[in-house]
């Protein structure tokens, strides 16, 4: 049976997983940007310290076919983590 998931205090919301678009190859080696994804990644979960089922529970998307790590989801990641610890939420 699936743990309900966690309600969360007012006014802390879940980031949203950013992630570069895809380079085309006309394009050459100019920088794409960035958009919003799917979900994190299970690396990214893994570096702030959260499992998929963990993360699902505190309201956060997963994507598992993605394999990127990127710096600015992990800071998010652990921000959010942070901001919940001070609200009295048990992660």
């Amino acid at each position: 049976m699936a743990r309900p998931r966690v309600s969360l205090p007012e006014g802390v919301e879940p980031p949203k997983a950013i992630v570069k678009k895809p380079r085309l190859v006309k394009h050459g080696p100019i920088d794409p940007g960035v958009r919003k994804g799917r979900g994190f990644s299970l690396g990214e979960l893994a570096e702030a310290g959260l499992d998929a089922k963990k993360a699902m529970r505190l309201g956060l998307h997963v994507d598992k076919r993605r394999k990127t790590v990127h710096p600015w989801n992990v800071e998010a990641l652990k921000n959010y983590l942070e901001r919940l610890r001070e609200a009295g939420v048990e992660v």
